[in-house]
């Protein structure tokens, strides 16, 4: 089996008729059929239709006609996105036999753009009951030590990646579900700006919160990956209507004349981070200043205010979606999802109303100390995965979320890996722009992942 090209490399490959769609295609089929029973990133296989649009790839490789950049590579989505004429659960019983009839947008769009999809892949019940055992299916395991949790709630994109069963894939972002997969998983993952990608067809957990957006093993692939999937959409209410910048614009610029803030206080002090963590990350800063960065501490509120107020509008606005189906079929959810989501049914609409005002402070806040720095750094995550038997039900309330500060000031966010811990295991630190600055976002990933050599291995389960 051949060995797992990034995005950025299997397209140059296929504009010069070095790489047959058709057999890269092949090949992550046969890597999905060897690893799954294992991983379990994928509930549905899509191997018929991977294997029609990599032939239509092929031929437009061969007539000179190709889409772009995407055309021909393997992707797969998380089973919230809507796929015509294919089923998708959004991994629960609720909706085992649900069979949309009209694509969601992002997946019209990477279909547009040549994409293979090779299937839909496992997420946590409705993006947010996780890890559960007791659904149709089990949850996804992380390719590093299959005995470790992927995070979520895009753990099947997130293993699937990691695993090169995938290229790249779509994932959704409401406290942390791109960015928690990207760290445990040894990813980059991105939160766009909100707004930024559609959300028409997806199914939602918190309107407030909700963003869509891709993970991939670089920076500079989530980029070719968001170019395919950023752009105004009528049918999204919190859609922005504004023109696309080219996401690759600075890749190569590297990091020279960079402002950086780092929110130190947010990993030391509000949730403290472990000591691999934190060297990861100090490393990391000290690499961007080698590289001509400017670096200083930034002060915010406590992690926790943030936390707490995402939390309390996440619950409360997932609670009404999902209202009038705890009514009736309580019991066929999971236990994770619902006894989470039947906690919004005990707030008060007065304590709902002030979490909306204090998320307008915290933007505001937020906006003011980033005023004279580009950039933030924080961490993605507190440590390497854990194991996946030991990730508590109310893990979200023991200690304040470091991705969930974005989903409430809608800020794009990275996580990019660091490096390596305990047993292998992927460490991380997540990067933050001012809205609609992702292209400075993916100039620093890239210029970082570029002078490391972390972005050279794979976990060993898969070679």
């Amino acid at each position: 089996m051949p060995g797992i090209p990034t995005i950025a490399e299997a397209a140059k490959q296929i504009a010069a008729k070095q790489l047959s769609p058709v057999e890269l295609t092949q090949a992550c089929l046969a890597r999905a059929k060897a690893l799954d029973s294992t991983l379990h990133a994928f509930l549905l296989l899509t191997e018929d239709r991977a294997l029609a649009d990599a032939r239509a790839a092929e031929a437009r490789m061969m007539a000179g006609t190709l889409r772009g950049k995407l055309d021909g590579i393997p992707i797969g989505h998380k089973d919230i996105y809507n796929t015509a004429g294919i089923r998708t659960t959004a991994h629960s019983k609720l909706l085992e036999h649900n069979v949309p009839t009209q694509d969601s947008r992002v997946v019209q769009l990477w279909a547009e753009a040549g994409t293979v999809m090779l299937g839909k892949l496992a997420t946590h019940e409705f993006a947010m009951g996780g890890p559960s055992f007791d659904l149709p299916w089990p949850p996804a395991r992380n390719p590093w030590n299959p005995d470790h949790f992927t995070a979520g709630s895009s753990s099947g994109t997130g293993a699937a990646v990691a695993s090169g069963q995938v290229l790249g894939g779509t994932g959704s972002d409401t406290g942390g579900s791109i960015r928690g997969p990207a760290a445990l998983c040894g990813l980059a993952g991105i939160k766009p700006t909100y707004g930024l990608c559609s959300r028409a067809g997806v199914l939602p957990l918190s309107y407030t919160l909700d963003h869509t957006g891709p993970l991939a093993w670089t920076a500079e692939d989530c980029a070719l990956l968001l170019q395919a999937m950023a752009g105004h959409d009528p049918n999204d209410p919190a859609s922005a209507d504004r023109k696309t910048p080219d996401f690759t614009e600075g890749l190569g610029k590297g990091a020279k004349g960079l402002r950086i803030g780092v929110a130190r206080h947010f990993f030391e002090a509000d949730n403290r981070v472990n000591d691999a963590t934190l060297k990861g990350i100090n490393d990391a800063l000290a690499q961007f200043r080698a590289m001509g960065a400017a670096v200083r501490d930034v002060t915010l509120s406590p992690m926790a205010d943030y936390h707490a107020c995402g939390f309390l509008i996440l619950v409360a606005e997932a609670y009404a979606l999902h209202e009038p189906w705890l009514k009736s079929r309580f019991n066929d959810y999971g236990e994770s999802f619902r006894d989470r989501i039947a906690l919004g049914g005990f707030i008060r609409a007065a304590d709902y109303v002030a979490a909306i005002r204090k998320r307008r402070m915290l933007c505001l806040e937020l906006k003011a100390a980033m005023e004279d720095v580009d950039l933030l750094v924080s961490a993605a995550a507190a440590t390497e995965a854990p194991l996946i038997t030991e990730v508590p039900k109310w893990a979200t309330l023991e200690k304040p979320s470091f991705t969930m500060p974005f989903n409430v000031t809608g800020s794009p966010a990275i996580s990019i890996c660091t490096g390596y811990g305990a047993g292998g295991l992927p460490l991380s630190m997540q990067l933050i722009a001012k809205p609609f600055a992702e292209p400075l976002l993916f100039q620093a990933a890239h210029a970082y992942e570029t002078t490391t050599d972390w972005r050279s291995q794979r976990p060993a389960l898969v070679s």
